[in-house]
């Protein structure tokens, strides 16, 4: 459905912001979340003694962390004792990073775990009302490979919580590890897939804000393991992930205009996406496949959307309208895509087929719309939303229904998806001269919104799938 209201005057593109201000305010992200009635995030209280097995359900809007108990894993060899402290750490701050578990502290334990393989006093672990018990064990071996194993308890019914496990790699590995560890116990618990096991590619930004300089950046969902994959001498916008995550895509002012490039992430080497037509190329992504890449092209003044086949760098041009398309996102599926547009007078979504075709619009509320991107689940698409001097993240249905904001501030912009679709990062900037651009997360239920830790100001980010 088409909006049959001419399009507003065409502003002028901002090369600060070619995805954002090519529209006229690319610069809002609102995250409104779509959830149905009664849909949210429900911890057990102590009243699940009396029933069934340990489990956070997502279906009601209750909200009680759940209390565990992560005593320091055992170190089981020599040498391993400051790593085997570190991997507790990093599981047990995964988990309370979520807003759904809270660590009970070691200095309240009664019990002491003394081996991997040694007797749960379970009536201890229940007197200081912990529900769930991770218990660990690291072993490092001469060549440099070091061995984590975990197992899940629930305290109330006194059985472990599935099979324990074991992962091992490199002693440099050890962060990865013990994401892994808190991934299972997650997604044990939750009943969803786990997302700590994963990476951001973000834009590190420094320097006064009228003469900002920025670089590519990819650091762990948590902020750890920064590593920069350009220098500042060129404006780069925008990172998006491929779906294996070994390469990503970036808009680049190296040539004076922006360009897409894609870079490889093993050998750290970038290219353009190919020679086209156009002033101006930006707001990349790929198709869930991954051979396909669409994205939007400035041309004599009109600004549509088109896919290129990576393959055989075939272009195809899939919107054809006098006004302004771009931010597209792909479904899941690969069957369709949303996308912004200001042909019903201002900035509002759509979504069309995956090859073209007339589009739909989706967005009626109050205000304009931009970059939205479809959650990797399938049935939300998070946003940025401008309305009444104020920017916000919202989440609503794939058809527009169920509108909701997460957040209100100066400027937020910028959503990505966690790869389990259940947390938003985004980019959030404050007001004055002094202030800058820092990344922060909220779940879809609006709740736990926390700054992530970078070096510096940053903005742009791109959340990986889980890492392999």
């Amino acid at each position: 459905m088409t909006d049959a209201t001419p399009p507003m005057p065409r502003p002028t593109p901002n090369p600060e912001r070619p995805e954002g201000n090519v529209m006229t305010i690319l610069r809002s992200l609102c995250l409104a979340l779509a959830l149905a009635p009664g849909l949210g995030v429900l911890a057990m209280s102590d009243a699940r003694a009396q029933s069934g097995p340990l489990r956070i359900t997502i279906d009601e809007g209750v909200i009680e962390p759940l209390p565990f108990a992560a005593p320091r894993f055992i170190a089981e060899t020599a040498g391993a004792a400051d790593i085997s402290a570190a991997i507790t750490g990093v599981v047990a701050a995964d988990l309370a990073g979520t807003g759904l578990f809270r660590e009970i502290p070691a200095a309240a334990h009664i019990a002491q775990v003394t081996g991997f393989d040694a007797p749960v006093a379970y009536a201890d672990w229940k007197a200081i009302n912990a529900q769930a018990l991770i218990t660990g064990a690291v072993s490092a071996g001469g060549d440099g490979r070091i061995t984590v194993k975990f197992r899940l308890y629930d305290v109330f019914s006194g059985a472990p919580l599935g099979d324990g496990l074991q992962f091992g790699g490199g002693q440099g590995d050890w962060r990865r590890i013990a994401h892994k560890v808190a991934d299972q116990v997650y997604s044990r618990i939750t009943g969803e897939a786990g997302y700590f096991d994963s990476r951001v590619v973000y834009v590190a930004e420094s320097g006064p804000k009228d003469a900002r300089l920025k670089r590519l950046a990819i650091m762990d969902y948590d902020g750890a393991g920064v590593q920069y994959l350009t220098d500042s001498s060129t404006i780069v916008l925008a990172p998006r992930f491929s779906p294996g995550g070994e390469r990503v895509l970036y808009t680049s002012f190296e040539t004076g205009f922006p360009r897409i490039r894609l870079l490889d992430l093993a050998s750290v080497s970038t290219r353009p996406l190919a020679e086209l037509s156009g002033n101006m190329t930006f707001a990349p992504r790929f198709s869930p496949d991954g051979g396909t890449v669409v994205f939007s092209l400035e041309q004599g003044g009109n600004t549509d959307i088109y896919a290129m086949a990576l393959g055989s760098a075939q272009v195809s041009r899939l919107t054809n309208a006098p006004s302004i398309e771009t931010a597209p996102s792909y479904s899941p599926d690969g069957s369709r895509i949303v996308f912004e547009s200001d042909r019903s007078g201002n900035q509002q979504l759509y979504v069309m087929a995956a090859g073209g075709g007339e589009p739909t619009r989706i967005s009626f509320g109050e205000g304009r719309y931009g970059t939205p991107v479809w959650s990797p689940r399938g049935d939300l698409i998070a946003f940025t939303k401008q309305n009444a001097g104020r920017f916000h993240i919202g989440v609503m249905r794939s058809d527009g229904s169920e509108e909701r904001l997460l957040t209100a501030s100066f400027l937020d912009e910028g959503p990505t998806w966690a790869p389990n679709g259940r947390v938003i990062m985004f980019t959030r900037e404050s007001a004055g001269a002094a202030g800058g651009a820092q990344l922060y997360s909220v779940d879809i239920s609006g709740r736990n919104l926390r700054a992530v830790p970078t070096e510096g100001a940053a903005s742009d980010p791109a959340w990986s799938p889980l890492l392999q």
